[in-house]
């Protein structure tokens, strides 16, 4: 696709092949891997299996972290994405000072110049300045949004502007939108203009809809007019908020009952380099006054670089901890420890200069949760949250590894620990599993390192993690707890969010609920994808600027979240074990993180089964997955109990093919249906159809 730099958003194919990938990892070299299904011996009768859970012995409390979600402003997910801003380069601090601007001129004369004497602020040093010699019938500029405004008819958008007038000018600013032909589809007048920054704001309501409308803002008069800040959003944000989020996406948040969000990233968080890291307090405030940023991600976009991939920081960490708010999540926020991505620049703080981004992270604790009259709290209350956030958890780092991630680690535990023992660090295992990393890690942990909760990430093929649900099953319980912070099964080349991906996901999450007394926290990684904007797939949700959908990766993680038991319930299998063939040592790896051999975990599951106690509901809650070619027929008995269950339904993610994806076009090709499960005894039969992910639900007698 050729790149329109009129509609300010990049087309993007990967730059690199398979080359950069979130949070450091680089992805897996799977040249020559066929997509997999499953299969028993071809033409062999499929046997029934026997699932018996035991009512009578109920075992540990699942965390009621278990499921969660991770954010990061990667694929557009943010500005363009979750935050609703309209206007692409509001405030024309992008490498190109005028990207997704045009100059329009309605038979006037004069030029369109980007200046910084006398900014608005310091940390928006840019505006651009209209100088007029004769307006005709306006002068002025354009911004085609993040290729191109969606405009609903009938609803309201709010405009704002940072405006300044000279020169003699006497005119009013006029703002128009326009659709695709030029067609006004409503505008307003703004008057006042003086010498001085003001902020002006106008309400439009639009009178028709356009999918790539643009936003003109023209002067009326001989003169100059300066402009900064130029912004528009849609009325209706969750919310309603001004500064607000996109109401559907968030509603696709919201819809997966999340137990936390971690945020904000993610290799944005150590930056490409050390200038480049994410740092909270530039993110906080008036969002004039916001230092922008360039999105660590922008050299992973097309054939060449992206350098205008920003952030505004308008989505910063007050609207993070307003959002978990909102949705009954509690906030994970990550934090640099003084290291930039060790496979970019490499760049290090040294261990005697590390006071203020330890610093960094004790004000940010005080401004989640110091009272009001705290000097950071004063800067929550202002904006608007007198109370607390009540902030439980920090991450320190995000995937750093080796000696020198430890080095810096310890100066943070010790200084956080000292002021602030309530709060839980999240502390990185490497950018991998089962490699020479995460091994170091793990032994500092076992022998004596103090850390709270380990964030461990696994990107491999489907069949990693079908060979891995049982990984922690046997794994030590006197150390520290375990956050599965990012996962994901990438089917073939493309990494295509298939049917197949999903269930094997969904396999590898019965181990995460049977271990949920070690494993606490689990989330899916990215979180948000533009369509024709991504630099990573697979990812849980793709959106664009009018549509949204699920992946069936989505459905699997909403199932588990909404569907969580109280205590976990002894499951056996009585059923013939699966063999399959071993992974290849390029299939299992990934560049910097190769998993050593043995490729495999040894036999498998017929199917792949974890049950609990929902005691509210007074309910059975059985989770099985079965990644294979053929349906499973099963009986169930609810072994040790003396009530049996009255009633039952079954919530089935199953398809007509494991290859099947949803799409704008086809959002609900692999999408979950209800159906009664007939309950006529102590023993219950069930068909598991092949290639799904059923959650069954058994109403127990009192």
């Amino acid at each position: 696709m050729h790149h329109s730099r009129l509609n300010g958003l990049v087309p993007c194919r990967p730059k690199r092949p398979l080359a950069l990938v979130p949070n450091g990892l680089r992805r897996a070299s799977l040249a020559g891997m066929i997509a997999l299904t499953f299969t028993l011996t071809a033409g062999a009768p499929v046997p029934a299996v026997r699932i018996t859970v035991d009512t009578a012995h109920p075992g540990h409390a699942v965390s009621p972290l278990l499921h969660g979600v991770f954010f990061e402003d990667i694929n557009y997910g943010a500005d363009g994405g979750l935050y609703a801003e309209l206007v692409q380069n509001r405030s024309f601090e992008h490498q190109e000072h005028l990207y997704a601007w045009g100059t329009v001129n309605r038979g006037g004369q004069g030029t369109v110049t980007v200046e910084s004497a006398e900014p608005l602020n310091a940390k928006n040093p840019h505006y651009v300045r209209l100088n007029i010699a004769n307006p005709g019938k306006g002068f002025g500029v354009a911004n085609y949004g993040f290729g191109g405004i969606a405009m609903k008819a009938g609803e309201n958008y709010l405009f704002s502007v940072r405006a300044r007038s000279a020169g003699g000018y006497n005119g009013v600013l006029r703002v128009v939108i326009e659709d695709e032909t030029g067609r006004p589809l409503s505008d307003c007048e703004l008057t006042g203009l003086s010498e001085k920054w003001q902020k002006f704001d106008g309400v439009i309501k639009s009178s028709g809809s356009a999918t790539h409308a643009r936003l003109v803002v023209l002067a009326t008069a001989q003169g100059r007019v300066d402009l900064d800040v130029v912004s528009l959003f849609p009325e209706n944000t969750w919310k309603h908020r001004r500064n607000g989020m996109r109401a559907d996406l968030v509603q696709m948040l919201a819809d997966l009952h999340p137990a936390f969000m971690r945020f904000p990233g993610g290799c944005i968080v150590e930056g490409m380099d050390l200038p480049n890291r994410y740092q909270w307090k530039d993110t906080i405030g008036d969002v004039a006054e916001r230092l922008e940023n360039w999105n660590r991600w922008q050299d992973a976009m097309g054939d060449a670089t992206a350098p205008q991939y920003y952030q505004t920081c308008g989505l910063g960490f007050f609207e993070f901890f307003q959002l978990c708010e909102d949705l009954g999540a509690e906030p994970v926020p990550i934090l640099n420890c003084g290291m930039a991505c060790q496979y970019e620049s490499k760049q290090l703080v040294p261990l005697d200069q590390l006071g203020p981004f330890v610093q960094d992270a004790l004000d940010l604790i005080e401004f989640a949760n110091g009272p009001a009259t705290s000097p950071w709290g004063e800067r929550r209350a202002a904006m608007g949250h007198p109370e607390p956030f009540r902030l439980k958890m920090l991450g320190v780092g995000n995937e750093q590894w080796g000696e020198q991630y430890f080095e810096r680690y310890k100066i943070f535990q010790a200084a956080l620990k000292d002021k602030h023992p309530e709060i839980q660090l999240v502390t990185g295992a490497g950018p991998g599993v089962d490699d020479g990393f995460w091994k170091l890690a793990w032994d500092k942990f076992m022998s004596g390192t103090p850390a709270d909760i380990v964030d461990e990430h696994y990107y491999r093929p489907p069949q990693w993690f079908l060979e891995n649900a049982t990984r922690y099953d046997a794994q030590e319980r006197r150390g520290p707890k375990v956050f599965a912070g990012e996962f994901a099964a990438h089917d073939g080349p493309q990494h295509r969010s298939t049917l197949r991906a999903a269930v094997a996901e969904a396999a590898f999450m019965t181990g995460l609920l049977r271990n949920s007394d070690l494993v606490v926290m689990s989330s899916y990684a990215p979180l948000f994808a533009k369509a024709g904007a991504s630099q990573w797939a697979p990812d849980l949700i793709w959106f664009d600027n009018t549509r949204v959908y699920g992946t069936p990766s989505y459905h699997v993680q909403a199932l588990y979240s909404r569907n969580r038991p109280d205590v976990i319930l002894p499951v056996a299998i009585d059923g013939p074990p699966v063999t399959l063939p071993a992974l290849s040592a390029a299939s299992a790896s990934t560049y910097g993180a190769p998993v050593r051999p043995p490729y495999r975990s040894g036999p498998l599951p017929t199917l792949f089964v974890a049950a609990g106690w929902d005691r509210q509901a007074g309910e059975v809650v059985l989770f099985v997955a079965n990644p294979y070619a053929e349906a499973r027929d099963a009986t169930i008995a609810l072994g040790g109990a003396n009530h049996a269950a009255t009633a039952g339904k079954a919530i089935v993610l199953a398809s007509t093919t494991p290859d099947d994806v949803n799409s704008f076009e086809a959002p609900a090709t692999v999408a979950p249906r209800e159906e009664t499960l007939p309950v006529e005894g102590p023993e219950i039969f069930h068909r598991f159809p092949s290639s799904s992910f059923t959650v069954l639900r058994l109403k127990m007698a009192e």
